[in-house]
């Protein structure tokens, strides 16, 4: 289980976490249908469960509207288990790649989310290329 708390805390706290998602998808202007779903089997993977979804998103939506730095976004994603961790990497390039292609910001924010989770560039890479393998 990603959070072991009660539930409104744990929707807060994947709502947080979804905003970096959210963030991700939106980075390049193209937020599609295909990186919500995205999203929505990245929240279930991490411990979400169904009914709390949409509630999920919709808050995460929010926040990251009101959020204006991915430090907001990040504080939730260190306390998560590494196995979490490298699947929220993971889904963080399926939506990069959604569109076949990855622009410079969403490279830029990926290397920053590298450093800020003390994600290993060798493994950040190896994800990278695995995503870009089934997405081409």
């Amino acid at each position: 289980m990603f959070f072991e708390q009660e539930e409104n805390n744990k929707i807060e706290d994947l709502s947080k976490v979804t905003a970096l998602l959210i963030h991700a998808a939106k980075i390049d202007e193209k937020y599609s249908d295909n990186e919500e779903e995205i999203i929505k089997k990245t929240l279930l993977e991490i411990g979400a469960e169904s009914v709390n979804i949409e509630k999920i998103i919709k808050r995460g939506k929010k926040i990251e509207a009101n959020s204006n730095q991915i430090l907001d976004f990040t504080k939730k994603v260190k306390n998560m288990t590494e196995q979490n961790k490298l699947k929220l990497i993971e889904s963080l390039w399926k939506i990069i790649y959604s569109d076949k292609e990855a622009d410079m910001y969403e490279t830029s924010l990926m290397r920053r989310l590298a450093g800020l989770l003390y994600i290993d560039n060798k493994v950040m890479g190896d994800i990278k290329e695995k995503i870009k393998k089934e997405n081409s």
